[in-house]
């Protein structure tokens, strides 16, 4: 006898922090795929880039592989206004966006 959905998930319950932290980590990925992406469509390899922006070329691969953590706003602006396009930072309560940059 075929099981359902309902049985399978009573006995393998869903951690949500599990899926949660998965589903941050993939979006990361994404949005780094896509700066690399960008970049590319400006026709600029990483050294090309860095050159421009005044960093090294490990420094553009970090942002491109997600490390926006450790790198300033300023280079990241600087990223994004080289490929074409800029920056804007939000400040997020609940549904309230406050467009702080």
């Amino acid at each position: 006898m075929a099981k359902t959905l309902k049985d399978f998930v009573a006995k393998h319950p869903v951690d949500r922090e599990l899926v949660e932290a998965h589903k941050e980590r993939m979006l990361a990925e994404v949005r780094a795929y896509r700066l690399r992406e960008l970049r590319e469509e400006a026709g600029l390899t990483q050294a090309q880039l860095a050159e421009r922006i005044g960093v090294g070329q490990r420094q553009v691969s970090k942002i491109e592989h997600g490390d926006l953590d450790s790198s300033k706003v300023s280079t990241i602006r600087s990223y994004l206004e080289a490929v074409g396009g800029g920056l804007a930072i939000e400040y997020v309560v609940g549904d309230q966006r406050v467009r702080v940059v």
